[in-house]
């Protein structure tokens, strides 16, 4: 299987997707406990929540699981959020804090490096790829960077996670107008809690992608996965209602990024 799966649009919005793939090699199966194998900490079905919100969006999705190798971390190995509790580049643990993998069957940085070539590296050098296509056709490209979680995490954060997470690393990653669209639909979404670089400010993709000055923009969404599925919990399927419901004001969102980068693009005529 091949580690990234590209799909091409003409729109500037680029839609990225690390943590929706399934797939674990069977030499990292087979050293991979109960906890690991449950592969929990899937974006469950947020590719299906996207797919065609925004006719003509490039799509790239990551087909690996994230337990293989963490797509969104820094490949260096740094953390994203120094001194608070977080997953690494190759996941130990779950994100409650229970270990992955058969006692002494851990990665060493050996293979964690192997993983990394085989997977991090093909995947992001994918998005690099389309991001300068599509900054070549229309002289902007917009990141918009599709992720979920359970809405109550104790070992990542305290309490319960509103509805939607924006993260622009304050402010940094992408045009203050592309913040403020976003920002401006989910708050006024009815029936939905939102909030704007709180627990999660964007990961490594936004981060390193979001480059305003050269044209290219990044910006996450953090969606808590009560809005979309039937349970945040075994079997994680999607909720029609829910996800009919949500797919409203993402589809807002998402046409309103492409509308500004559309005019923005004109600007630079």
């Amino acid at each position: 299987m091949e580690p990234v799966d590209v799909v091409r649009g003409d729109s500037p919005v680029i839609l990225g997707l690390p943590h929706t793939g399934l797939h674990v090699p069977d030499d990292i199966w087979a050293k991979l406990n109960e906890t690991g194998r449950a592969l929990t900490d899937t974006d469950w079905n947020i590719h299906r929540l996207y797919k065609n919100l925004l006719p003509g969006a490039t799509t790239v999705r990551a087909t690996f699981h994230r337990y293989v190798i963490d797509a969104n971390r820094d490949p260096s190995g740094k953390s994203l959020y120094p001194g608070q509790n977080t997953t690494t580049l190759c996941p130990l643990i779950d994100f409650d804090d229970n270990p992955l993998y058969r006692e002494g069957m851990e990665p060493d940085n050996a293979e964690i490096e192997a993983r990394r070539k085989a997977f991090h590296a093909p995947y992001h050098a994918a998005m690099t790829a389309e991001i300068e296509r599509v900054r070549e056709k229309h002289g902007i490209a917009v990141l918009y960077d599709c992720h979920s979680i359970r809405s109550v995490v104790p070992f990542l954060f305290e309490g319960t996670l509103p509805d939607f997470n924006i993260g622009d690393n304050g402010g940094t990653t992408c045009a203050p107008e592309i913040t403020r669209i976003v920002a401006d639909i989910c708050g006024n979404a009815e029936g939905y809690t939102s909030v704007l670089n709180g627990r999660f400010k964007g990961g490594w993709t936004t981060r390193h992608y979001g480059q305003p000055q050269t044209g290219v923009h990044a910006i996450q969404m953090e969606l808590a996965q009560r809005t979309h599925l039937e349970t945040e919990a075994h079997p994680y399927d999607l909720d029609t209602e829910k996800s009919g419901r949500l797919r409203k004001p993402l589809g807002d969102v998402l046409s309103g990024i492409e509308r500004w980068a559309l005019e923005a693009a004109e600007g630079k005529d």
